[in-house]
Formats: C-alpha cells, sequence, structure tokens
C-alpha cells in the first residue's frame, strides 16, 4: 500500500513508525529537515522537504498512485489543502488531521468530502472520548476497544494485597476461569514481556489484557479491583479536550472545571449546561480545598503543560482521589510517569495515529496499537485463504518466541485464543509481540 503522511511531528512520525513495513511504501513530507533525518534514520521510508501544500512535490512524491494520503501537520489549514490537493492529483483516500470542531460535526460531513477529504481527525474529540471511557471503567489504566468492543484492550496496575500477586500464568488459569480474556503483556520498570505460562505477576506490574465484553469484570475480580464508584469529578483545563470531557460526562455526574483564563470561563459557561465553572489556577492548593477536592471521585487534568497535569494529579492523588488522569503529549515523560503513582495517562497524539493504522486495516491490510511506555506493538491481521496460520492449531503453529496470538473475531463475535483454536478465512486476528518478530508473524499470514 502507497502511503504518504505530510508531517513528521509525533503523529506522522509514530504514525510512519506503526505502518513502516514490506507490506507498505511510506512517503513522508514535512517542512522541518530535523524530524525528517531522525526518522528516516530509524526507518525504511522516503521523504521529501518541504511543504505538502506543493503540488510539485506532490507530483514528485507519485501522489497520482497513492493509496492514501494523511496530512496530520500542526496546521489545520495544511491538512485540509493538502488532503483536497491530493485528491485531485489521484490519491484514492486522504484523510486530515483539525483542530476544529465546527468540521467534524455531523452537518458538515457532506461538504468536507464534496472537497475531496474522506476522513477528518480530532484528536481532542478522540482524547475526549478516551477520558470518558477510563471514568466509566475506573479500575483501568487504558482502554482500547477493538471492533467497536468485541475484544477490548485493558490496562491495570498490580497493587500491594491483589490475589494474584507472585502468581504465574499457569497457575491463575489453574485458580480461575479466564476463558475470557488472557494477560498478554507485562510492562515491568522498564522491561516489556510477552508472558508464558512460567511468568509471574509481581508487585507494581502493568499488565494489558485482551478480552471479551463479558471478561472485563472477571479480569477485575481476578486481580482483586473494582470500578470505583464515580459521582464528583474535578476537570482542570478548560482547553479543547478539557470542554468537551465536560460536555460528554455533565449529564452523568457532578462535574466542576477550573479554568484560570477569565475570557475562557465565560465561554465555558455558555457551552456546558450543567458543569459548575470555577475561576482559578489549579495549581493552588487553598483553591482546591475551598473546592472540596477531597470529595472528589476523580481528578483530571488536560491543561496545555505536561508538567502541570503531572503535579496537579499527584496532588490530587496524595489527598485521596480515587482515580486521576492526566494529559501528558510528551512522550519523554511517560516512562516517569508509570513509575510515580499516576493512574491513567492521555496521549492524544499517539491515540489519534492509532486510529489512522486501525483505519487502514479495512482494506485487509496489517495495522498496529500501540501504548505509552510499552515496548511492544498489538497488530490485527485479516486472515487470507491458505495462509499458513490456518493450517493448524494454535498450540501446533510454532509461532514465534516473545508473540501471543491474544483473540479474534469471528462472525462479528469477539474469542480469547486457545491452544485448540484453528484461524479460519476472514478472521480478525490480534497479536502481540515484541520488536523484532514482525517479518516472522506475516509470514504466518501471507
Amino acid at each position: 500500500m502507497r502511503i504518504i503522511i505530510a508531517g513528521a511531528g509525533e503523529v506522522g512520525s509514530h504514525l510512519a513508525k506503526q505502518l513502516s513495513s514490506k507490506d507498505h511504501d511510506i512517503t513522508i513530507i514535512d517542512l522541518n529537515e530535523h524530524p525528517i533525518a531522525k526518522l528516516c534514520s530509524t526507518t525504511d521510508i522516503m521523504s521529501f522537504l518541504g511543504s505538502s501544500t506543493s503540488i510539485s512535490i506532490l507530483e514528485q512524491s507519485r501522489i497520482d498512485i497513492t493509496d492514501l494520503v494523511v496530512a496530520v501537520t500542526s496546521d489545520e489549514s495544511v491538512n485540509i489543502t493538502t488532503a483536497i490537493l491530493a485528491k485531485k492529483l489521484g490519491a484514492k483516500t486522504t484523510i486530515a488531521r483539525v483542530s476544529n470542531a465546527e468540521y467534524v460535526s455531523s452537518e458538515n460531513l457532506d461538504l468536507i468530502k464534496s472537497l475531496g477529504i474522506d476522513y477528518l481527525i480530532y484528536p481532542e474529540e478522540l482524547a475526549a472520548k478516551e477520558i470518558v471511557k477510563l471514568i466509566e471503567h475506573s479500575a483501568a489504566t487504558d482502554i482500547v476497544d477493538i471492533e467497536g468492543g468485541k475484544l477490548s484492550i485493558v490496562g491495570i496496575k498490580i497493587d500491594k494485597n491483589v490475589p494474584v500477586i507472585n502468581m504465574t500464568m499457569r497457575e491463575i488459569a489453574e485458580h480461575y476461569d479466564i476463558s475470557s480474556f488472557r494477560v498478554a503483556t507485562i510492562h515491568r520498570n522498564s522491561e516489556t514481556i510477552i508472558p508464558s505460562g512460567e511468568n509471574l505477576l509481581k508487585l507494581n506490574d502493568q499488565v494489558f489484557v485482551i478480552t471479551t465484553p463479558s471478561g472485563i469484570d472477571k479480569v477485575l475480580k481476578v486481580v482483586g479491583k473494582s470500578d470505583t464508584s464515580i459521582q464528583y469529578i474535578m476537570i482542570l483545563g478548560g482547553g479543547k479536550i478539557g470542554r468537551l470531557t465536560a460536555k460528554l460526562l455533565e449529564d452523568k455526574f457532578q462535574v466542576k472545571l477550573i479554568e484560570s483564563n477569565s475570557e475562557k470561563t465565560v465561554e465555558l459557561a455558555n457551552y456546558l449546561k450543567k458543569t459548575l465553572i470555577i475561576e482559578g489556577d489549579g495549581r493552588d492548593l487553598d483553591l482546591l480545598a475551598q473546592e472540596a477536592i477531597i470529595d472528589m471521585d476523580a481528578f483530571i487534568s488536560v491543561t496545555e503543560d505536561a508538567e502541570t497535569n503531572i503535579i496537579t494529579s499527584l496532588m490530587a492523588k496524595h489527598l485521596g482521589v480515587k482515580k486521576t488522569i492526566a494529559q501528558v503529549d510528551n512522550s519523554d515523560y511517560v516512562p516517569l510517569t508509570q513509575t510515580i503513582g499516576l493512574d491513567s495517562l492521555i496521549n492524544k497524539k499517539l491515540i489519534a495515529a492509532n486510529l489512522i493504522s486501525r483505519f487502514i486495516k479495512k482494506s485487509n491490510i496489517i495495522s498496529s496499537l500501540s501504548f505509552s511506555g510499552m515496548n511492544a506493538e498489538v497488530l490485527e491481521y485479516v486472515v487470507k485463504e491458505g495462509t499458513p496460520i490456518t493450517q493448524h492449531m494454535v498450540k501446533d503453529l510454532k509461532f514465534p518466541k516473545n508473540s501471543l496470538l491474544g483473540g479474534y473475531i469471528r462472525n462479528k463475535i469477539g474469542y480469547i485464543t486457545i491452544g485448540t483454536t484453528q484461524f479460519q478465512l476472514n478472521d480478525k486476528v490480534v497479536v502481540f509481540t515484541l520488536p523484532g518478530s514482525t517479518d516472522k508473524i506475516n509470514s504466518f499470514f501471507n
């Protein structure tokens, strides 16, 4: 598949790394030489230095035979113009990243498509929806739905007094019904493990579990957790993510939103009907005390400053708030935040890149997901007729080490893979793997 990515920022770079395999021919375009050079040093891709709105550069990149153009620069107008030009010059499908909610409203979708833009990605809205899922499943640190929730990947922190601490995967299977879920990866300190039967679960492990819809409650029971009853929520930051999150939550929960900008608080008061808007500095402990932070069930920090989000979330946790969520778009902070006690992280750029990658799967092309701080990939495949993956039951496949066949979707129903599973034509299979095994895994599906 020929793909052109406009923008070598965090979204474009992450997407290029996810998709750079022998199955894709990737070209990236950016005005800045440094991110292009950095990306080309670690991936096998083509690059062009310049503007993606330049017709000559698009033509040099062979736009006329390109399957997909993804415009994800930091400039919304550049992305829209790139997508329109690309479509007119022969690209089959175009995706543009936008920062204006007006563009993604249902009444404007026909207009957008008439211009030649097939899909719009609004990262702030995606992040807000992710936050809502984490509030609804408060015991989880991460939740990603596959095929509309037919399967889900749930992140969970192993705390003290959890009954499965120091038990192996085999012992857990012997003591509990795990037919509807499976531990797929373990993140321990700076190491990511694809577990076998003899791997232990240890205190402070971050585990990612693949589960069917009926398995989420069972997973939480096994690790000694349950979703906390949440009623009162405090949000710090009235930017796009904060206001969208409040809008999605205010009908079900009691929501307070703190914003330091006085003009923005007036706009928020007009936009949000049930949320209490407070003007002030959310880093001020006295203000938080006045607004009864100790009575909050959840604290969500989504300002534009990662340090503020981390520090205020830690303050809230120290004051007894049960669930904390922090927006951290700077990937350099991710390893730190996994070890200092934060419940959940939101990275809108990573969420956007994952969504775009999964969109490509609809064309029966491999796609991949990744999670903050985890050195592993989650690959999705569509099973083709006569491929090696269909020839034997899973237990007899000799699948690569450090890889795991987690689950599959057949006839719109999600299942967890077991030893006697035998994959069939058009099954959608979810694979967890460490770096270095992708080529071997591809050989089973091609």
